[in-house]
């Protein structure tokens, strides 16, 4: 009986002198070349791969896993999920006077902290303070990374040891499992609930309030609606209710809109303006949601208030950067045109997309998306609807076209699941869902649609998976 030869492979040197390795040390240096090298040839042995495997073919193999290490990990994707403010896809996608303000801003030293005219030291949110102004009525404003970062702010400045009084019915949680009370607590204040999960009254409030009472805040429940035998305090009788304690009234609209939507067919949300004239002294909002700009946390309301806000050493550690600042800043001059804004504000864009040119997108694609799948799959054009997303609107639908991939045979869904990894494989990976045994890949949020195409011949789903 014939022993099998034993793997013989060629030296590191020679496989480095090869064109692949030429070209490993050339992109990643010689000292990641080798390694890249000794680690294929590890994993050859193990395997017990024929002796016959060349230089070339293990330089190859070396140069793949070392263009594989120096891919990024956060790349971009093709959002056919049917959610336009996806949060684990980033939310809202920046306007491009945005992007030109962050890619400037990272070219060279600007004057984030420095009043050039003074020629000393400046204060960063001055940069939006005003804009914000404008187009909220606020008397100020003060920025930090994100809408829970402001919550946490104005607890931890007017609540520390105070209690805070909310509506039960309003102790919200959002994604991640991140809940108003838990909010609160790290802020260092006392969560007192008043009412019901259905029904609060006024005169609940009223009784809350004692000698450690903090302030009154109103959180908007962005994602859920609660409805049937409901009751809910007014804001402009918090405010009354509020003054006459001489306590802050805190209304947190978590996504916040700045302007009304109801303009372009969407449900009426309440707007930062809606918010301040109904009588809140501190409105908190988001600024990677329905304002479409980049994350941020935003405070608007009284200067008194606001000013205590900016004295907290909180808020140094929650501050924005120079690049969010500057894609902020350019964002919120877009709403100084608001006939202009659905055309240069994408968030507003994709929710204002109409079904028929939709189904006409879907119409062009079906037949590159049938070829590249091949007879064992079966493509439909199906109606849709897509959502707004990250906890905003709820309820609101936005009426859409997909394209539904379907197994043409007997419904599998590991076929389904296969398919989706091999479209979440391709280099520029597609994202979409999968419901009632299809593929489903919702065309709201798909705005270049010769990238998608393009890619098409490159789909390499697993054997077994029902392809032709």
């Amino acid at each position: 009986m014939n022993k099998p030869e034993r793997f013989r492979p060629p030296s590191v040197d020679t496989v480095l002198r090869s064109t692949d390795g030429t070209l490993a040390i050339t992109r990643h240096g010689r000292a990641a070349a080798t390694e890249a090298i000794r680690q294929v040839l590890g994993r050859l042995r193990e395997s017990g791969s024929p002796p016959a495997a060349s230089a070339e073919h293990i330089a190859r193999m070396a140069l793949d896993r070392l263009e594989a290490l120096e891919r990024p990990s956060q790349r971009p994707v093709i959002n056919l999920t049917g959610t336009v403010l996806h949060t684990n896809l980033g939310r809202a996608l920046l306007a491009e006077e945005a992007i030109q303000a962050v890619v400037t801003a990272m070219r060279a030293p600007t004057n984030l902290e420095y009043e050039i005219e003074a020629g000393k030291r400046g204060e960063r949110d001055a940069h939006v303070r005003e804009l914000i102004r404008e187009l909220t009525g606020a008397e100020d404003a003060v920025l930090v990374n994100n809408n829970a970062s402001a919550v946490l702010l104005v607890l931890n400045t007017f609540a520390k040891d105070r209690e805070a009084i909310v509506s039960r019915g309003e102790l919200i949680e959002i994604g991640g499992a991140f809940r108003m009370p838990d909010i609160m607590t790290r802020a260092g204040a006392i969560l007192r609930e008043v009412g019901t999960t259905n029904r609060t009254h006024l005169k609940d409030y009223a009784e809350a309030i004692g000698p450690q009472t903090g302030l009154l805040m109103k959180v908007h429940t962005s994602n859920y609606v609660v409805q049937g035998f409901t009751t809910e305090v007014e804001p402009s009788e918090l405010s009354v209710l509020a003054r006459k304690h001489e306590l802050p009234f805190v209304d947190d609209l978590g996504s916040g809109t700045l302007i009304d939507l109801a303009r372009w067919g969407l449900r009426h949300e309440k707007t930062v303006q809606d918010a301040l004239e109904g009588g809140a002294d501190l409105v908190t909002f988001s600024g990677d949601k329905l304002l479409g700009g980049p994350q941020a946390g935003i405070v608007a309301g009284r200067k008194d208030l606001v000013a205590k806000l900016a004295k907290n050493p909180l808020k140094r550690a929650l501050r924005l950067d120079k690049l969010r600042l500057a894609a902020l800043e350019a964002t919120l001059r877009l709403y100084r045109n608001p006939d202009r804004l659905a055309e240069r504000l994408p968030t507003l864009r994709l929710f204002t997309r109409k079904p028929a040119e939709l189904s006409a997108l879907a119409e062009r694609l079906l037949p590159a998306v049938a070829e590249a799948l091949g007879s064992g799959w079966v493509v439909e054009i199906a109606e849709c609807s897509s959502q707004i997303g990250s906890g905003a609107l709820p309820l609101e639908t936005l009426p859409s076209a997909a394209l539904a991939l379907k197994p043409a045979g007997k419904a599998s869904g590991a076929a389904v699941e296969s398919l989706a990894a091999a479209f979440r494989a391709l280099p520029l990976p597609v994202i979409g869902r999968i419901a009632q045994g299809a593929l489903v890949f919702d065309l709201r949020c798909l705005e270049d649609e010769a990238a998608f195409a393009a890619q098409l011949p490159l789909l390499k789903p697993e054997a077994g998976d029902g392809l032709a």
